[in-house]
């Protein structure tokens, strides 16, 4: 409502010309005097024989002709405040005329007053002037009267300037204040304008920014409401909409797990963990079916406020449908190749076995040749074997004993260990029976183990463990010694842990990608192809269990898995 007025009051009276200003400044007081002839018409015509009121009525008429008349805009500022002083004459003359019968006549002097107070110019001065033009208007017909004047004749109107000099000077403080808050406001708005005209800058900005970058955007609010989608996940959001559906809810799209056919749950997709507070990073789905369909990488981060609480969340969606394809095609050619050379080495070392079987007919050297040839196509033979094992693997569970398996697996690399000043230790329960398939789960731990001693090239220690336990249970010598073999349905644990090169964190996201070497591998020129982790990390898998990597540069690593539900009861 205020701010209307102040609109208002703007618009029709401090956007006009000064001209305008003071006609409509003067005008009250014009029309307040127009009353007052018509009222001394109807009710003392006599007043029109007075020459005191006749000359006060024609003052105000010339007064108000001078205020259309003037171009004030031209004077110099304060030229326009002689009009109130002027107005001061003529309501003197109307007063003294005109009192006997408009006995309110002089409270006329209210609108120059005012007028003087308001105007913002001189404000002490005004207050003067206020108080000495009022003092002369009611003094001025005594010292005229032609005769002396008393004491009582000049106190008597004394208490009249003094009311105009009180209003003048509340008029004054007002204004001055009105003033002060207005120049406020002014700076306020001024300030506001530009914070205002900055955050649409930053805005625009923002908006180039995520438009520019190749991935998509998406920024909620703690409701799940968006708050903010580029072009590039406008783009992407428009392959998960069904055919003839404009706006369909969050279950309705097409968005399909890892596979590209299993329809992905409501809770389970990307924005939706978000909205419920998770963080994520590479969380994959396809996104769209057919040929338009892409597979996605989804990361989520979430805003919080300065308390703690939930803002929101940002996810990101990075179209990795080539990076993907191209995964493929490695794996197709890397098993494709691998099939391709298992035929030609059954051959060579189906020949090379009978050539050995009539060694005695042979040179010794002939018969050493063929040896060395023979280990080497073995040698490569495992190594096609381990291509084709990552990518189909199956795995057939029976009951085995977990503590014999890492005490064949420890003893396969002790001699290994001892050419690298290895010392290898166990810690395990005698016995630790578990459904696993025993040559697969054996195949995974000579990888972590060989692994740790290769790893170790200046010594150490490589420490095996193995117990049973629950999902929380942490691992040790003496917990593996007094779980025993376990109980029915305990999750199975086993780590290898070394104090060799470790690897940094990069690398540790990194260790399960296939043909991965680690920096510190390469430049030691230690032998591998990194293919070890990945037939691990398939193996726990297929046992339904998982893997996971602590390491640090120089400090070692240690390598854990666990196998859920499947340590069984020895009794």
């Amino acid at each position: 409502m205020t701010r209307t007025a102040d609109t208002l009051i703007r618009r029709h009276f401090y956007d006009r010309s000064l001209r305008t200003r003071v006609v409509l400044t003067q005008a009250p007081l014009t029309l307040t005097v127009a009353l007052m002839l018509a009222h001394a018409a109807m009710l003392y015509p006599q007043a029109y024989g007075n020459l005191a009121f006749t000359i006060g009525m024609w003052l105000h008429a010339a007064i108000f002709v001078v205020c259309l008349a003037v171009p004030w805009d031209r004077l110099p500022p304060a030229a326009f405040l002689t009009i109130p002083y002027l107005d001061f004459v003529a309501i003197g003359f109307s007063r003294e005329g005109g009192l006997q019968y408009a006995t309110s006549a002089g409270l006329l002097v209210l609108f120059p007053v005012f007028w003087i107070s308001a105007a913002g110019l001189a404000r002490r001065t005004a207050i003067a002037g206020s108080t000495v033009a009022t003092l002369l208007m009611v003094w001025t017909p005594v010292f005229l009267a032609g005769t002396e004047a008393t004491p009582d004749q000049l106190g008597k109107p004394l208490l009249f300037p003094f009311m105009m000099a009180g209003f003048s000077a509340t008029v004054v403080i007002i204004t001055a204040n009105m003033d002060r808050q207005r120049v406020a406001l002014q700076e306020k708005d001024f300030q506001l304008r530009e914070a205002l005209e900055q955050s649409r800058h930053r805005e625009q900005l923002l908006a180039a920014v995520v438009d520019t970058v190749a991935v998509g955007l998406v920024v909620v609010d703690g409701d799940g409401h968006d708050q903010l989608i580029n072009s590039t996940q406008e783009t992407l959001h428009a392959l998960a909409v069904p055919r003839g559906m404009a706006d369909p809810p969050e279950k309705d799209l097409l968005v399909f797990a890892p596979d590209a056919v299993t329809p992905l749950s409501a809770e389970a997709r990307p924005v939706r963990r978000a909205v419920q507070g998770e963080s994520f990073t590479n969380y994959q789905v396809w996104i769209g079916q057919g040929d338009s369909a892409r597979a996605v990488s989804t990361t989520a981060r979430q805003i919080s406020t300065n308390d703690g609480g939930n803002a929101g969340a940002v996810i990101a969606f990075h179209d990795v449908t080539e990076m993907v394809a191209a995964l493929a095609a490695k794996d197709d050619f890397v098993a494709n190749v691998s099939h391709e050379f298992r035929t030609p080495l059954t051959s060579i070392q189906g020949y090379l076995g009978l050539a050995l079987d009539e060694g005695e007919l042979l040179p010794a050297h002939v018969v050493k040749y063929l040896g060395v040839a023979e280990r080497n196509a073995e040698r490569l033979n495992a190594l096609v074997a381990d291509l084709l094992s990552s990518d189909h693997m199956t795995i057939s569970p029976a009951v085995a004993d977990v503590a014999g398996i890492v005490a064949d697996s420890v003893a396969s690399a002790r001699p290994a260990a001892d050419k690298n000043g290895v010392v290898l230790t166990v810690e395990s329960p005698a016995s630790l029976p578990a459904l696993v398939d025993a040559g697969r789960f054996g195949q995974a731990l000579d990888n972590l183990v060989s692994n740790a001693v290769k790893y170790s090239p200046d010594g150490g220690t490589v420490t095996v463990r193995a117990w049973a336990g629950d999902g929380g249970s942490t691992g040790s010598a003496a917990a593996a010694a007094a779980a025993g073999a376990g109980s029915a349905g305990s999750d199975l644990f086993c780590e290898v842990q070394d104090t060799g090169i470790g690897m940094s964190s990069a690398e540790q996201a990194d260790a399960f990608t296939k043909f991965f070497r680690a920096e510190q591998a390469l430049k030691r020129s230690i032998p591998g192809l990194g293919l070890g982790l990945q037939i691990t990390r398939t193996i726990v898998t297929k046992h339904g269990g998982t893997i996971t990597i602590e390491s640090a540069r120089g400090k070692g690593t240690t390598m854990r898995m666990v196998l859920p539900g499947c340590v069984q009861d020895s009794a």
